[in-house]
Order: C-alpha cells, then sequence, then structure tokens
C-alpha cells in the first residue's frame, strides 16, 4: 500500500507538470521572468503546505545539492521550451532516468538490474514518438539546454535516496531561489495582461507548487529510478490535454509512443522486482 501510494502520487505529480510547455508558451516574457514567477507562486504554496502539515524545514548539504537541481531544471527548461520547443525540451529532460542509474551505479555502486537501461532506452524512444509530431531541430543551444535539464532533472530524484535528504524542503528552497534569481527580470516585464499572468499563476499552483508536493511524497515512497519513469507518463498526458480542449486527435505514432512509455515502465518495475534491492 505505501508503494502504491507513492506511484498515486507521481501519477498526480506529472498529470500537473503536464501543463509546463502549453502555459510558457503563452507568456511573452524572458525566460529567467517566466521561471521568476512561476516559483514565486509555488514558493508560497509550497511553503503553506509546509506549515499546515508542520512539516519541519531541513538544511544540509544533500538539501541544497536538491534544491540547486530543482533551481536549475525550472531555469534550464523554461530556457530550453523558449528556443527549441516544447516537444523538443520535453525529449531531452526525460533523459534523467538514464543519468539517475549511471550516478547510482558509479557513486552508490547500486548496479541496475538486468534490463534496467533497455527500460530505460524504451522510455525514451516512446517520449520520442509522443513528440515526433512538433518535435524541431530548435536551436543547438535550446537543445543543449535541454540535456543539461536531464542532468539536473536526475538531482531532483536523487534527493529522496540520501539518508539525510528531505524532498519537500529542497524543493521549497529551489523554487526559493528560482524566483529570487528571476524577479528583477519579470519587475522589466511590460506585458501583464490576463493571458501571461494567468498563465503564470497556473504553472506556479498547478505545475511547480503542487505537482512538487506531490513529487516529494512521492519520493518518501518510491526508488528514484522507479520514480523518474513513473512521471515520463507527463508527455502522454500533454497531447491527451490538447486532444480534450481542442478535439484534435492523437496521431498513430503518438500512440505508439504512449505505449512505449508505459511498457517501459512496466518492463523496469519486473526488472527491478526480481533483483531487489534496486535503484
Amino acid at each position: 500500500m505505501k508503494n502504491r501510494s507513492g506511484v498515486f502520487a507521481l501519477v498526480g505529480a506529472a498529470a500537473l507538470c503536464s501543463i509546463g510547455g502549453v502555459c510558457i508558451k503563452g507568456i511573452p516574457w524572458t525566460p529567467l521572468a517566466v521561471n521568476g514567477a512561476r516559483c514565486t507562486v509555488a514558493a508560497c504554496i509550497t511553503g503553506l503546505f509546509l506549515r499546515s502539515s508542520h512539516h519541519r524545514l531541513h538544511w544540509n548539504l544533500c538539501v541544497l545539492r536538491g534544491a540547486l537541481s530543482l533551481a536549475l531544471t525550472t531555469i534550464l527548461y523554461v530556457f530550453s521550451t523558449k528556443l527549441a520547443g516544447a516537444a523538443n525540451a520535453d525529449l531531452l529532460m526525460y533523459t534523467s532516468p538514464v543519468f539517475v542509474l549511471l550516478y547510482l551505479w558509479a557513486a552508490k555502486h547500486q548496479v541496475p538490474p538486468k534490463g534496467a537501461f533497455s527500460g530505460c532506452l524504451i522510455v525514451f524512444a516512446g517520449v520520442a514518438l509522443l513528440v515526433s509530431g512538433e518535435l524541431g531541430a530548435g536551436s543547438l543551444l535550446g537543445n543543449l539546454l535541454g540535456l543539461c535539464s536531464g542532468i539536473s532533472y536526475a538531482g531532483v530524484f536523487l534527493v529522496g535516496s540520501e539518508p539525510d535528504g528531505d524532498a519537500a524542503s529542497s524543493f521549497f528552497f529551489g523554487q526559493v531561489i528560482g524566483a529570487a534569481l528571476g524577479l528583477p527580470f519579470l519587475w522589466a516585464e511590460r506585458d501583464f495582461s490576463a493571458v501571461p499572468v494567468l498563465c503564470a499563476l497556473l504553472l506556479g499552483v498547478f505545475q511547480l507548487g503542487l505537482s512538487y508536493i506531490l513529487m516529494a511524497k512521492g519520493l518518501e515512497k518510491t526508488p528514484p529510478v522507479t520514480a523518474n519513469l513513473i512521471t515520463a507518463i507527463e508527455p502522454i498526458l500533454t497531447p491527451v490535454w490538447v486532444a480534450l480542449a481542442f478535439g484534435e486527435t492523437l496521431s498513430p505514432a503518438a500512440l505508439l509512443g504512449a505505449g512505449l512509455v508505459i511498457f517501459g515502465i512496466v518492463r523496469y518495475q519486473l526488472c527491478a522486482a526480481r533483483a531487489r534491492p534496486c535503484a
């Protein structure tokens, strides 16, 4: 039951995160201004949650690493979305399970279960198919930043695997860092009409606030690679929302990609179950 509740929390986090690309495209601000606005709102949401749940903030080197990982991920993802498109940004960010596996293997000497890398590659291939309809060359810088977001996103999931780690504290401080870095750029913006303000609020409350509260809960009960793969359902949900909102049908490639993502997650879970303990 404990593991199941963690999975449900991570699925909920992925569902809320899936509005990111669409909302970011609706805000005509610089990337740091967008991130500063959503991080400010998200930090308020997370802070209220921590206070209402009497969750004591922790501060140590592990929490700091997690905070910097989240702050970097949020910044790099917005830059990548603006420069290379949401499809490229999503695809490159979800290279993160491979980096999680490599870190656990090299630093923690946790040998991945048989078939783990193939499971990650299947998920990656599924994400590529999901976004293939929109995937373009993008800019070289945007794609490089997207790949870097995959590395930093791996750090977000690793915080829960450390004895001194506290995901909720890391996420709160990461949002504060993102807000502090972005607010000076937000003050320089001039367009505060209804659409960009609403998109920024949606990003802060749901995509970066409530979603990371759920992710923190999920990481308490789910190993980091498993958690990372479960949240890879996010790109599945993005075209679903578009289909529901605008009546667009999913392409055969998108449907196949969604199936591959689910298959890759199940494959990894089965491999891990045969080789406990796993990453």
